[in-house]
């Protein structure tokens, strides 16, 4: 990769690193310009090809997907989701809301509440189980991670990120006998489209590292937060049916307040030795 690559792909990391950061505020052409160093014209182009959308398009996606996250796990008026996730006013929200949803932000709540009530009667005929759980802080800590982009049950493909982030994490020497690996789960996949949906798989550093990270590569601090810690045992692909558990029995019985922070994932114990009938990974549900 030549020197004009590298650079391009550092300016992209900034400016994504950039939009998720502040996507609820307003962000002109000025400040993208600003961030990439680029013409918005040129970063535009560059944007595009790596994300496969455009800059504008992209802001719009992400404030709309929160949008209907807080449609769905909170009891917000729909006039003050509108403003947090970077609106101006609740008729262009409505609009772009319902170009993008199909429906009404109104009738995209209702009908959430509607499958949740429906979700937890099936999932109380099959599983008569109080889901246990702690609460745990997580201190402050700096991770090295890579994106990835698809179906959050494409096991195969994010084994191969996986695989990719490893072998990197090998070549400069950062993998000891106490290296925490997990990952971050970045979109509710009944709102995002399946190949928009962000997985981060990453690693925690013990120290900073002494160089900048090659290609998509990317690093950033995971500030102090709580969560509701869940005990997985079992192989990956059943992930599922435990947080079908947790989230049948967030309202009757967890009863805590969601924060807006991503789900964590840590594999305790997922290596060649162990068969994957007795994995162990511990979900961070992350809480107020």
């Amino acid at each position: 990769m030549n020197l004009d690559n590298i650079t391009q792909i550092e300016r992209f990391k900034n400016l994504v690193k950039f939009i998720n950061e502040n996507f609820k505020e307003v962000i002109n052409i000025e400040k993208i310009e600003e961030i990439s160093h680029y013409s918005y014209r040129n970063i535009n182009r560059i944007f595009q090809s790596l994300q496969h959308e455009t800059i504008g398009k992209h802001i719009k996606r992400i404030r709309l997907e929160k949008a209907a996250e807080y449609l769905k796990y909170s009891n917000e008026q729909v006039s003050d989701i509108a403003l947090n996730v970077g609106f101006s006013d609740l008729a262009s929200f409505s609009k772009a809301f319902k170009k993008r949803f199909n429906c009404s932000p109104i009738s995209f709540r209702k009908t959430a509440d509607i499958k949740k009530k429906k979700h937890k009667q099936v999932i109380d005929k099959i599983a008569q189980t109080t889901i246990l759980f702690s609460t745990e802080t997580l201190p402050e800590f700096e991770i090295l991670y890579l994106e990835h982009k698809g179906k959050y049950d494409d096991i195969k493909a994010i084994e191969k990120t996986w695989n990719t982030l490893i072998k990197y994490c090998e070549k400069k020497q950062l993998i000891s006998d106490e290296s925490i690996f997990f990952s971050e789960t970045l979109d509710d996949n009944e709102i995002t489209e399946d190949f928009q949906c962000r997985t981060n798989v990453a690693m925690i550093l013990n120290k900073s590292l002494n160089f900048v990270p090659e290609g998509l590569f990317q690093v950033k601090v995971h500030k102090k937060q709580k969560y509701a810690k869940f005990i997985h045992k079992g192989a990956t692909n059943k992930l599922e049916n435990t947080y079908n558990l947790i989230y049948s029995s967030w309202i009757t019985t967890i009863k805590l307040e969601f924060s807006d922070k991503p789900i964590l994932e840590f594999y305790v114990n997922h290596h060649e030795k162990i068969i994957e009938d007795n994995f162990i990974t511990e979900i961070y549900i992350p809480i107020q």
